[in-house]
């Protein structure tokens, strides 16, 4: 099964549609049942004019009890994210730890001349 799609907004764009299947295959790889996920996009907010329409869109993502809203253009910068966010590790990267000031500033003060 696939990942269950909500719109108020009138669907989903065809390219979309047409890379969701291999971002459920990436799902599967990584232990995720994408059968498990609702992704539902709406208007991030009201037309500023009224002709256009409005810019941005909400996607919110439901799974378990968990939920994340993300605010974009369209879907495919939308489905970036979210591969990026299914491919991302369980952990945080370790960052390395830079000197602190005070080490900093003995350490160029050793420094001969």
């Amino acid at each position: 099964m696939s990942i269950i799609l909500q719109s108020t907004v009138g669907g989903f764009e065809a390219p979309f549609m047409r890379r969701l299947p291999l971002v459920e295959q990436a799902m599967r790889e990584h232990g995720l049942e994408p059968s498990e996920f609702v992704i539902s996009k709406d208007y991030a907010s009201t037309a500023t004019i009224p002709i256009m329409g409005p810019f941005f869109f909400n996607y919110s993502v439901f799974f378990g009890e968990e939920t994340f809203t993300v605010t974009e253009p369209n879907d495919m910068v939308f489905l970036d994210y979210f591969f990026k966010r299914v491919l991302a590790a369980d952990d945080p990267p370790e960052l390395p730890r830079r000197p602190g000031l005070m080490r900093r500033f003995f350490g160029w003060m050793a420094e001969t001349v």
